[in-house]
Formats: C-alpha cells, sequence, structure tokens
C-alpha cells in the first residue's frame, strides 16, 4: 500500500463525456491516494474540458472559486427544445428555422450583456428543499426564478450544418449555457437546445494545461500550488506572530487595510486581512 498523497494543490483535468465531475474527483482521489479531494464548478455528464480538482486543504478554496467567470464552446440545434434543453431530453417544442447569418450575429450581441436568466427545469437548484431535476423526473415542476447573469463575449464559432452552430462564451459564474440556447432560439424566432458544451477556461486556469485521466494515471500531471491562485503581496510572520495569529490572537502590522498572503519557515497559511490596523485569517489553507 502506497503512502498517503500530503501535497496539497490543484489538478485540472481534461474531463472526458459520459463521466460526472465526483466521479472524476473519486479517480483523482484513489490514484494519488489523496486524503480528500474536491472541484472547483460541476461540469454536467455529457459536458467535457476543464474541471479543476483541489487535492487536500486545497478543498478550502471551493468557496473562493465560486464566482470565477467561465469560456465555454457550445453547438446549439434550432428548431427543437426539449425537457432538459439539451439535445439528450424529449423534444417537446418544434418550429421552423428562418434566420439569415447576419439575424444571429445580431442575437449574439444582444446577448452579449447582464440579463435575468431562468434555470432550466433540469438542474440542481433547490426551491423549498426540493430539487428540480429530481422533481423533473417525477413530472413536477419548480417554481425557479430568474437569476442575473452576465454574458461577457458571444461569438458565433461556425455553422455546422443547416439548423446547428458552433459558439463560443465567456459569462458569469451561474449561467446555464443550455438556458442561453432556448433564449437565443427564442429571440431568433424559433427553438433550440444545447448538442454538447466544451470548457476552456474556469477563472484563470484554461484547458490547454489539463491532463487527461490517463495521464494522470500515468503521473504525468501538474500540481499547482495554492499560494498561484491569489496575486495579493506576500507576507513571512515570525514565530511569536504565527503563534499569535494561530490562537485567534490579534496582529497588529504596520500595513495598508488589505489582503495578503500569509506564510511561515516557507510555507504558505492562506489569505489574511487587514482591517482597521488588525490582521486575522480570511481563509485558513493548512
Amino acid at each position: 500500500m502506497h503512502q498517503p498523497y500530503e501535497k496539497s494543490g490543484i489538478i485540472l483535468i481534461n474531463k472526458p463525456k459520459g463521466i460526472s465531475s465526483n466521479a472524476v474527483v473519486n479517480i483523482v482521489k484513489k490514484t494519488l491516494g489523496a486524503k480528500k479531494c474536491g472541484h472547483l464548478g460541476t461540469l454536467d455528464l455529457e459536458g467535457e474540458g476543464l474541471l479543476p480538482v483541489t487535492v487536500n486543504h486545497a478543498t478550502k478554496l471551493f468557496d473562493y472559486f465560486l464566482g470565477k467567470d467561465k469560456t465555454y464552446e457550445a453547438n446549439f440545434q434550432f428548431g427543437a427544445e426539449t425537457d432538459t434543453l439539451d439535445t439528450s431530453g424529449k423534444v417537446i417544442k418544434e418550429a421552423g428555422v428562418n434566420f439569415s447569418a447576419d439575424d444571429l450575429e445580431s442575437a449574439v450581441q444582444f446577448f452579449t450583456k447582464k440579463y435575468p436568466q431562468l434555470p432550466p427545469q433540469y438542474s440542481a437548484k433547490k426551491v423549498g428543499g426540493k430539487v428540480a431535476y429530481l422533481e423533473a423526473r417525477k413530472g413536477e415542476k419548480v417554481d425557479l426564478k430568474p437569476k442575473e447573469v452576465e454574458i461577457y463575449s458571444f461569438k458565433v464559432l461556425k455553422k455546422i450544418s443547416k439548423d446547428i452552430y458552433r459558439f463560443e462564451i465567456s459569462c458569469s459564474s451561474g449561467t446555464y449555457i443550455r438556458s442561453l440556447a432556448r433564449d437565443l432560439a427564442y429571440y431568433l424566432g424559433t427553438y433550440g437546445s444545447m448538442q454538447c458544451i466544451l470548457r476552456t477556461r474556469c477563472g484563470g486556469f484554461y484547458l490547454k494545461d489539463a491532463s487527461t485521466l490517463e495521464e494522470l494515471k500515468a503521473g504525468k500531471f501538474n500540481l499547482i500550488e495554492m499560494d498561484s491562485v491569489f496575486d495579493y503581496e506576500k507576507i513571512y510572520l515570525t514565530d511569536e506572530e504565527f503563534f499569535k495569529l494561530d490562537n485567534g490572537q490579534k496582529l497588529k502590522p504596520t500595513l495598508s487595510d488589505g489582503k495578503f498572503r500569509l506564510y511561515h519557515n516557507s510555507q504558505f497559511l492562506g489569505v489574511g486581512e487587514v482591517a482597521k490596523g488588525v490582521l486575522k485569517f480570511k481563509l485558513r489553507l493548512y
């Protein structure tokens, strides 16, 4: 039996289709022999692409990454809407497709903004303790409310066939690309569903730097150090300062208010924040 994997950090995985994000996390955990692993943003079962997996202490980074922007490539198929808003679902609405290339360009420009987006019924949203997709599977609907999202960039990459186009979308966290397919189709006077999706960016992480599961199992992966995901100034604590901070005592450094990366004996401790002249932990990572 090999020794437990003691290092902490982030491994970028290129998730294949047909496997859940949690299954990928479990593969990483078992392969490394890590104590715990997590991820920084779920990809749907049929989604593929960038999945940042956190290892050991880096699992504490989840909340920090909740609001990170993301970039996707996705195929939208026009002419039919399904109950799941992707082409794996049951068709519930159909209409003809009669828009021009100029119409499509105008439409993507229209959606390059903030707008109230209604999540799919087949989503993990909870209302009154009920999970939307579990209720949808039983033929029930939950009363989902629109949530403001922002589309930063929306580009038509190519026309694949008469009714299928590929897009690149950069958007705020919480955006449903399946819902965007539906909304874009409505604007164009038809119906639409997402055919496939590839995540290419999550915050400052990119798909081009990710390892496949096969590469991971062969030991060919890069562990990203936790402190590299923050761009705050570094502070090195003395033994006395570390003891005080570690035990919840106040430190009053001669520093301006703001966030800092904290170290002790070259070990990265996490993020500290100075407010009104007092330094406290914002995020412990040890």
